[in-house]
């Protein structure tokens, strides 16, 4: 929101923008607080309402529009799981309640708690934009940065990995569904990671590398480590945030989003630069800012808690990570380039950079407080909890862990390694010229962009058809109405009869 005073300076249609703002933050916190799944179902549909408006903020801009409804299309076709599971629940139990549904799903059919817990999945999948529906997230970049910082990076697509995290326990018991959940994170990861690689536009490498970052805490929940999955979370928030942030102030200054066209910035932006980079090491997973941290306790539970073929594709994926990140830090800050005029970023963008990057730096430090909050309050998810793990004494003990842990000097020199082949990319321009058609695919969303537009072309078809029952006369409009809240009337008696 501060940051939004610089970046928005001058703009229209404000009043609305801050509205709609406001308006999500709202229901965000209503999503994740909520102990009723009726509610939690209203509010993950309104983070979906505010995020198609704020992306077709720009509403002259046909790109933005195109974003906004693919957007709001994808994750409102994954909503429907969610819907369908909390309506079967609620036939079952006869209430919406979180807590008497965890504590009574051991009596479901077995079938049924399987259709619920993948129709869970598919919801999550969808609004975090995991595999197969990842590809509306870079569309959604037509937002305004703020917009691409709070809502697609740092608080909404992480209400999927909220949702399978909050309901692990639940469904973790049934045959494929925490192998399937890992496989999507996996795969997410690693696709995602490569369509970074190839990306020119600045705000679309952030957000194809926050669907792998998302796919990270997804293959952590399928891998039983929810802590782990949870705290990557947090600090992704802050230097994604901050990423996005940054890179906002590039494209403010600069006027473009295609990294081609910038390079040589560090000396004009030197705060921006320096922020810029904090957030990269942070991506990058490299010690000690807080995404190292939390990678690699993902990582360590990986190796010891998951199959060995995910565990290598999630190595690469850290090669892959570091190789887009720093090849973005320098094609945007260090590349050779034509002398341009670039202003440092305003005021207001400073006091929204600065206590990020600082963030960014210390937030691995509430490692130990957030284990021991989880395991007070998570007693489903961690049954085996154990007494004063909080506060400091739990943070060097975690550090130690993870210090200690042969998988976290095998990601390091995986780091290394992806870090060096951009370094030293000149000779490998042979082996990147046979690669031209994997880069032409992945340019390509591998195919998945054409089946998301497919779907998008049907629903919107839909929509065209139906509006032939839109006659405009009042009274058959009141009648439509009236027989389509008999129906709901009619169905939720229905539910409400199997359900006694």
């Amino acid at each position: 929101m501060v940051f939004s005073v610089d970046y928005l300076r001058g703009e229209e249609g404000q009043g609305r923008y801050y509205a709609l703002v406001l308006f999500f933050i709202g229901a965000m916190v209503g999503l994740v607080l909520s102990a009723n799944l009726l509610m939690v179902v209203i509010f993950w549909e309104i983070t979906a309402l505010c995020s198609w408006a704020l992306i077709s903020f720009n509403n002259d801009d046909p790109k933005a529009v195109a974003g906004g409804i693919k957007a709001l299309i994808v994750t409102g076709l994954g909503g429907v799981g969610l819907l369908a599971g909390s309506l079967a629940i609620y036939a079952q139990v006869g209430s919406f309640d979180i807590p008497t549904f965890m504590a009574r799903a051991n009596g479901f059919p077995p079938r049924l708690l399987a259709w619920i817990g993948f129709g869970f999945l598919a919801a999550a999948a969808a609004k975090s934009a995991q595999f197969p529906f990842q590809t509306w997230l870079p569309d959604a970049m037509e937002a305004p940065t703020p917009i691409s910082a709070l809502i697609h990076a740092a608080t909404m697509v992480n209400a999927g990995v909220y949702l399978l995290a909050r309901f692990s326990p639940v469904f973790s018991g049934v045959p494929g569904w925490s192998l399937s959940v890992l496989a999507v994170g996996a795969v997410s990861a690693f696709i995602a990671a490569t369509m970074a690689a190839v990306a020119n536009d600045l705000k679309r490498v952030l957000a194809w590398s926050t669907v792998s970052q998302l796919g990270f805490m997804v293959y952590a929940i399928g891998a039983g480590a929810v802590f782990q999955s949870q705290f990557h979370l947090l600090s992704h928030s802050v230097f994604k945030a901050l990423l996005f942030l940054a890179a906002g102030a590039v494209i403010h200054s600069v006027g473009t989003r295609d990294m081609r066209s910038m390079g040589g910035l560090s000396r004009k932006m030197p705060l921006t630069c320096a922020v810029f980079i904090i957030g990269s090491l942070a991506l990058a997973g490299i010690p000690p800012v807080n995404g190292f941290w939390s990678k690699e306790m993902i990582l360590g539970a990986g190796l010891t808690r998951g199959p060995f073929w995910a565990y290598i594709i999630m190595l690469v994926t850290v090669g892959l990570t570091a190789l887009y990140t720093l090849r973005c830090v320098w094609m945007v800050f260090f590349a050779p380039a034509e002398d341009r005029h670039v202003h440092e970023a305003g005021p207001a963008m400073k006091v929204a950079l600065i206590p990020l990057a600082i963030g960014s730096l210390v937030t691995w430090l509430l490692a130990g407080p957030f284990q021991a909050l989880l395991e007070r309050t998570l007693p489903l998810h961690f049954p085996a909890a154990v007494a004063d793990s909080g506060g400091l004494k739990g943070t060097w003990a975690i550090a130690s862990e993870v210090l200690t842990a042969p998988s976290t000097w095998i990601a390091l020199g995986v780091v290394a390694l992806g870090a060096f082949l951009w370094t030293v990319r000149s000779p490998f321009k042979g082996i990147g010229a046979r690669l031209r058609p994997v880069r032409r695919a992945a340019e390509a969303g591998y195919g998945f962009e054409a089946i998301n537009r497919g779907i998008m072309r049907g629903v919107q078809g839909m929509g065209e058809g139906l509006r032939s029952t839109q006659s405009g006369l009042l009274n058959w409009n009141v009648a439509a109405i009236v027989m389509a809240v008999i129906a709901v009337l009619c169905a939720v008696w229905l539910v409400a009869g199997q359900g006694g």
